[in-house]
């Protein structure tokens, strides 16, 4: 029995230590939600914006002399796959790539550092990825998209719905499409449409891409308060259980060593 208490009280002491962290953890998720969920909901605005102007510009007829509306379903296909720096997020990290093995065949641009593990390359973290980091990637792009040398754009991230709930989604981001809104009236465009559309191109992508990183960290930031919150319920259960069977096994070491010494006192 005295060896049985002694392991329980291990145990004990052991998951008692896994609930410490996984609080700590909690803690730490919880401080930068409010941070994520403001500089998402700010992206998400400029994006908008963003797409608006965008929308204005390719109900133009003209705009489909641009090589960003040219479509080529034989080209090469890049996605930009955004996961997390850490682990412990539940199926955050995982969700993301389940959705990226539904396209084998593409090239792979990581942001995150489980994704840049995952696929190779340079390292960009998601929770620091600035609007700078963001623009330089996007003109790059662009620049090989007009270019010809690949043909669909694509963005693989985890779309925030709320604290309970976010799921990985791909966004197509090139080629544009026609937005089907009609020209407004008495606008005039210089020095042309399509000009101004390939100029206004690159700080689109920008966008949109700081957009869907901004919205995966706070998914992530969620995903992990949810995740350390179960776990440490889940700690908190099992200490709970192991202390009743080590008071049970006390109570029988207990018991039992009553029981020799009255049978040693009636002999």
């Amino acid at each position: 029995m005295g060896a049985d208490t002694k392991a329980l009280r291990t145990r004990i002491k052991s998951v008692d230590s896994t609930q410490h962290l996984t609080k700590a953890m909690g803690l730490v998720a919880s401080s930068k939600i409010r941070r994520a969920s403001e500089a998402m909901q700010r992206s998400r605005q400029y994006e908008n914006a963003v797409r608006e102007t965008i929308d204005i510009i390719t109900a133009c007829n003209e705009c489909r002399k641009s090589p960003f509306m040219k479509e080529d379903s034989d080209g090469k296909v890049k996605i930009i796959v955004i996961a997390g720096d850490r682990g412990l997020a539940g199926g955050y990290n995982a969700n993301v790539f389940r959705l990226a093995r539904e396209y084998p065949d593409v090239e792979i641009i990581p942001i995150g550092k489980r994704s840049c593990e995952r696929f190779g390359g340079e390292f960009h973290s998601s929770e620091y990825y600035s609007g700078e980091d963001a623009n330089k990637l996007a003109r790059q792009l662009c620049k090989q998209f007009s270019e010809g040398e690949f043909s669909k754009l694509g963005i693989i991230y985890t779309e925030f719905v709320s604290m309970m709930t976010q799921t990985a989604k791909i966004k197509w981001v090139l080629p544009l499409e026609g937005s089907g809104k009609e020209r407004a009236a008495g606008m005039i465009f210089e020095p042309d449409e399509v000009q101004i559309l390939n100029a206004a191109v690159p700080t689109y992508v920008t966008g949109v891409l700081m957009g869907a990183v901004r919205e995966s960290f706070a998914s992530e930031v969620a995903a992990r308060r949810m995740a350390m919150d179960s776990a440490g319920k889940n700690a908190q259960q099992m200490i709970d259980d192991l202390q009743l069977e080590y008071n049970r096994a006390r109570q029988g070491a207990i018991t039992q060593e009553i029981t020799e010494i009255v049978a040693g006192s009636g002999t």
